[in-house]
C-alpha cells in the first residue's frame, strides 16, 4: 500500500525544515557566528523557530503513517495534514514576528500541533481498540 498522502505532507514539511534552516545559516552567515548564537537574539531565536519544528514533526508524521497504513480515509488525512502545515506556519510566523513572545501566530500555531497529535493519537489508539 503506498502511503502517498503522509509521504506528500511529509515532503512539504521537509521543505519547511530546508526553509526554516536556511534562515538560520543565513544569520550565521551574515553575522559570522559558527557555532551557538553568539549572543545574537535573531539567531537564537530562528534557531528555535527551526528546532521547534524539527522536535514536533517526527511523531505527528509517524501518527499519520501509522493512520494511514491502517485504512483512515485520505480525506481525513488530508483534513489533518492541512491543519499541520497551516500550524506550523503560523507557529513559525508567529515565534519570529512575536520576537520569541505572545502573538496569535505562536498561540494558534502550538494549539493546532497539539489539536493535529492527539487527535491522530487518538485515532490510531481506536484503530487498535477496534482490531482487538
Amino acid at each position: 500500500m503506498p502511503l502517498m498522502v503522509t509521504g506528500f505532507y511529509a515532503s512539504l514539511t521537509g521543505l519547511l525544515i530546508i526553509a526554516l534552516a536556511y534562515r538560520v545559516v543565513k544569520l550565521r552567515r551574515s553575522q559570522k557566528i559558527g557555532i551557538g548564537d553568539g549572543g545574537n537574539n535573531a539567531l537564537a531565536l530562528a534557531g528555535r523557530v527551526h528546532a521547534n519544528l524539527i522536535e514536533n514533526a517526527p511523531i505527528v508524521l509517524i501518527l499519520m503513517l501509522v493512520a494511514e497504513a491502517g485504512g483512515l480515509a485520505h480525506f481525513y488525512l488530508h483534513c489533518f495534514g492541512t491543519v499541520w502545515i497551516v500550524a506550523r506556519l503560523l507557529h513559525a510566523i508567529g515565534l519570529t514576528q512575536g520576537k520569541g513572545g505572545y502573538h496569535f501566530g505562536r498561540f494558534w500555531g502550538v494549539l493546532l500541533t497539539w489539536l493535529v497529535t492527539i487527535s491522530l493519537a487518538l485515532v490510531n489508539l481506536v484503530h487498535f481498540v477496534q482490531s482487538l
